[in-house]
C-alpha cells in the first residue's frame, strides 16, 4: 500500500532527538529558542513563538485579543474543525463566508459578511495555497469597515479594527507577491503536525506581525508568559542562579513547545527549500503531467502571477461526478492498493455545526468542492515510480466506476 503522508524520519532526524533526549532539556529550552529564531529568520518576521499545536496557538490568540460571548469571526466553510472551533472555544459566533475557485476565502463574502460584532477574520491557506492578503488587509482598513468596529477592550482599541489571523496550517514556504508567508497579516499561525511539510511530530509557530503601537519583541514576551500557565519565567529563565522566583501574571495557558520536538523541526527547517520543497514540488508536476490530457479532471492552481504554493495537499477536482461516485472512485483507489483522502468535509457537513444551524446549500462552491475533490499523496520519500502508480490507480478507478 502507498500511504497517504508518512512524515520524514531518517538519521538525521534520530540523532538530533537524541542529542535533546542526552542534553537534559526535554521541554522547552534552546532547541525551542532556536528554532523560533530561525523561523524568524526564514520567515522574515520580527518574533515567532513556537506552540504544540496550531489550535492552542491560535486560540491564544483569539483570547488575548478578548474574543469572547457575542463577538464573530469569519471563517471559511471549507476548512478544517480547528479553525472555527477556536472561535467557538472563545464564546464566539464562527460566520462562515463561501470560497472562491481557487480554494480561498470570497472576498466579497467577507465583506458582506461583516457586521459591528465582527472582532477577527480567519482566512485559511487551504492546501498551501495563499489567500489574497492584501484584499483582505485593504478590507479591514477601509473607512466603510472602519466605521463598523466597535472594540470591547483596550488592545482591541489599539489596533482599532478587525484582527486578521492568517490560518497558515498547510502553507509554510509558500510566497506571497515574493514573500514567504508570515508578515502579510497581524498574525499567521503555522501547522507543524505529523502530516505537514515541515513537521514537529506536534506544533505550531505563531508569527507575530502587529503594527504599531504594538511591539511585536514585547508581545512575543508577553504571549511566551500566556503560552506557560501566565508564569513570569520559563523554565529556562529559572535556571539562572538565584533566579527561582516567580510570579504568575494572568491565568494563561499550557501550550508550549518542548525541546524534543523543536529538534525534530530543526533539522527539518534547515532542509526545507533545498530537499523538502524541491521534492515536492517535483511530485505536483507529475502530477499534473499525468493528469493533464484527461478531460474529466481538474488539477490544482499551485502558482499564479502573486502566489506560489507550499506544495501541501494535491487537490484534484472531478468533472461530472455525482458525491456517490467520487465516493465510489476513492474506494477503488483503495483497492488498487493507494491511499487518497478527501480535504475537507465542510464545517456544515458536520455534526457539530450543522447542529448548531449551519447549512450546506448557503455555500455552494464549498459544496461543489468537497463533492468533487481528491486528495493525492504527496510526501518527500515518495518516488516517480509510486507517482505512476497512484496515477494509474486513479485513471483505472475513475473507468471502472465512469466507464
Amino acid at each position: 500500500m502507498i500511504p497517504f503522508s508518512p512524515p520524514r524520519i531518517d538519521d538525521a532526524i534520530i540523532n538530533e532527538v537524541t542529542a535533546a533526549l542526552r542534553s537534559g532539556w526535554i521541554t522547552t529550552g534552546p532547541r525551542t529558542k532556536q528554532f523560533e529564531k530561525e523561523i524568524a529568520e526564514y520567515c522574515k518576521v520580527e518574533a515567532v513563538l513556537a506552540v504544540n499545536s496550531w489550535t492552542a496557538g491560535a486560540e491564544m490568540i483569539l483570547k488575548w485579543f478578548g474574543i469572547q460571548a457575542g463577538d464573530e469571526v469569519i471563517v471559511p466553510a471549507y476548512t478544517y474543525c480547528a479553525t472555527a472551533n477556536i472561535v467557538v472555544h472563545c464564546g464566539a459566533t464562527p460566520v462562515m463566508v463561501d470560497i472562491g475557485d481557487d480554494f480561498c476565502m470570497d472576498v466579497e463574502a467577507i465583506k458582506k459578511a461583516i457586521t459591528p460584532r465582527t472582532k477577527a477574520i480567519i482566512p485559511v491557506d487551504l492546501g498551501g495555497l495563499p489567500v489574497d492578503y492584501d484584499a483582505i488587509m485593504n478590507l479591514v482598513k477601509s473607512p466603510e469597515v472602519l466605521a463598523q468596529f466597535s472594540a470591547n477592550n483596550a488592545i482591541q482599541k489599539d489596533l482599532g479594527r478587525i484582527l486578521v489571523l492568517n490560518d497558515a496550517a498547510h502553507s509554510f514556504g509558500a510566497i506571497y507577491k515574493g514573500k514567504k508567508v508570515g508578515t502579510c497579516c497581524d498574525f499567521t499561525v503555522f501547522s507543524f503536525h505529523a502530516v505537514k511539510n515541515l513537521t514537529t511530530a506536534e506544533g505550531g509557530g505563531i508569527c507575530i506581525n502587529m503594527p504599531a503601537p504594538f511591539s511585536n519583541s514585547e508581545l512575543y514576551k508577553h504571549l511566551n508568559i500566556l503560552s506557560l500557565h501566565g508564569q513570569s519565567k520559563d523554565a529556562l529563565a529559572k535556571t539562572q542562579k538565584g533566579a527561582w522566583e516567580y510570579d504568575v501574571i494572568d491565568a494563561g495557558f499550557k501550550c508550549n513547545m518542548t525541546d524534543i520536538l523543536a529538534a525534530i523541526g530543526l533539522i527539518e527547517l534547515r532542509r526545507y527549500d533545498a530537499e523538502t520543497m524541491q521534492r515536492r514540488k517535483e511530485i505536483f508536476q507529475e502530477y499534473s503531467d499525468g493528469f493533464m490530457q484527461e478531460s474529466w479532471c481538474r488539477t490544482p492552481l499551485y502558482q499564479d502571477e502573486m502566489r506560489e504554493t507550499s506544495y501541501h495537499l494535491y487537490l484534484l477536482r472531478l468533472h461530472d461526478c455525482s458525491l456517490e461516485e467520487r465516493n465510489s472512485i476513492i474506494q477503488e483507489i483503495f483497492n488498487r492498493e493507494v491511499a487518497v483522502n478527501v480535504h475537507y468535509k465542510p464545517l456544515p457537513l458536520l455534526t457539530a455545526y450543522a447542529s448548531r444551524g449551519y447549512q450546506m446549500d448557503a455555500y455552494p462552491v464549498s459544496k461543489a468542492s468537497w463533492e468533487a475533490v481528491i486528495t493525492l499523496p504527496v510526501y518527500f520519500d515518495l518516488n516517480k515510480e509510486q507517482v505512476q502508480t497512484v496515477i494509474k490507480a486513479v485513471k483505472d478507478a475513475y473507468h471502472a466506476v465512469k466507464g
